[in-house]
């Protein structure tokens, strides 16, 4: 039998708090929250945490991927990283070899509060999981970047 679509237009919930932008923001803030307090406890903010575990997933990023990859402004991702290189945590050179990107490392003090914070951080998540039933979350996490990749273009 075919499965027959709608050629109606998209019509959202009559109450805007269950239309899917307004859940996935109600999410989003949950997530934020719950990262903001455990990573008070590391004297880390969200922005700083996610810069750390990427510069361990890959050393040298720029401070222009650092931003994208992190969700903020070129200049948000500067103040982040000077923040982060005053605390020892991570190491740039003075200069760019060659045009302006400094490329970022980890320090071993950086290595170190990463390690300490994320297991913290990866319990957040794991509560967060464990909401959706097992065998959707692979679907979630596709729908999910669908969602983006749709959105992004």
């Amino acid at each position: 039998m075919k499965e027959s679509v709608s050629t109606e237009p998209f019509r959202p919930a009559d109450d805007v708090t269950q239309h899917v932008g307004y859940l996935l923001k109600r999410a989003q803030a949950a997530l934020r929250g719950a990262m903001d307090k455990v990573l008070r406890e590391h004297g880390l903010t969200v922005p700083q945490y996610a810069t750390l575990e990427l510069l361990a997933q890959h050393p040298g990023m720029s401070n222009a991927d650092l931003a994208r990859a992190t969700f903020v402004t070129r200049q948000s991702g500067n103040v982040v990283l000077r923040g982060l290189q005053e605390a020892g945590l991570i190491t740039r050179p003075a200069t760019a070899d060659h045009g302006r990107a400094r490329p970022a490392r980890l320090t071993e003090e950086g290595q170190a509060r990463l390690a300490k914070v994320q297991d913290a951080v990866y319990a957040v998540e794991q509560r967060m999981v464990e909401a959706i039933p097992p065998q959707r979350v692979a679907a979630l996490l596709a729908d999910l970047d669908r969602i983006a990749v749709t959105l992004e273009d």
